[in-house]
């Protein structure tokens, strides 16, 4: 991927008024880390095959899923980069065992303190998706995230309406990366119409290709 396609799909170009960047951004993931645990924490065993909006995906799916970007991201920011081998241990195997919560819990923990490492915001790292500096990674994690936390909370009968500063930082990051080329991936299916006065939460997740 040469930096222009890289720039297209993460929206970098248009950082500056496409979500937060700066001192602000590790804040905000922290925040978009605790509103993830909260819901993780409200799901019930009996749930967890239950279908979600993640087309294809059950309650389970998304858990490992999220539990292995935590994982993803702690490791690039601290190492730099993630062994290829290592990633396809995290993106093909079981990352939430017996007990998905302790299992996020300890990978969010985890994100958590390398996002809090000095200097973490001057790093460039390398994801599967590019080399990038380590905001724009964070500005990726917090729209993923917060979207998946969504997914979570609608499939399994918890509120919707999370975090208002989450929300807003998720819909901030999403309209400068959910470009042409970002939904060509197939990461993301088209946008949704919502009514312009529709809450966050359901503006968020039409953006991200659901139904609210």
């Amino acid at each position: 991927m040469d930096d222009n396609q890289r720039r297209r799909i993460t929206g970098e170009h248009t950082s500056e008024s496409g979500g937060p960047m700066g001192t602000d951004t590790i804040s905000t993931m922290t925040s978009v880390i605790e509103e993830t645990r909260r819901v993780v924490n409200g799901i019930d065993d009996s749930q967890l095959g239950a279908p979600t909006p993640c087309e294809g995906w059950a309650v389970r799916d998304v858990l490992n899923h999220v539990t292995a970007g935590a994982k993803m991201f702690t490791i690039s920011v601290r190492d730099g980069a993630i062994p290829d081998e290592q990633l396809g241990e995290l993106m093909t195997g079981d990352n939430v065992g017996a007990d998905f919560k302790a299992s996020f819990g300890t990978a969010a923990d985890d994100a958590e303190a390398a996002f809090a490492a000095p200097g973490v915001l001057d790093r460039v790292v390398k994801l599967p998706f590019g080399e990038m500096p380590a905001g724009i990674a964070l500005n990726i994690a917090i729209f993923d995230l917060t979207t998946h936390a969504w997914d979570l909370a609608k499939a399994t009968g918890q509120s919707t309406a999370l975090d208002p500063a989450v929300l807003e930082a998720a819909y901030g990051a999403a309209q400068g990366m959910l470009n042409d080329d970002m939904r060509a991936t197939g990461l993301f299916g088209p946008e949704v119409p919502v009514p312009t006065d529709a809450p966050l939460q359901d503006r968020l997740a039409a953006l991200a290709g659901r139904q609210p």
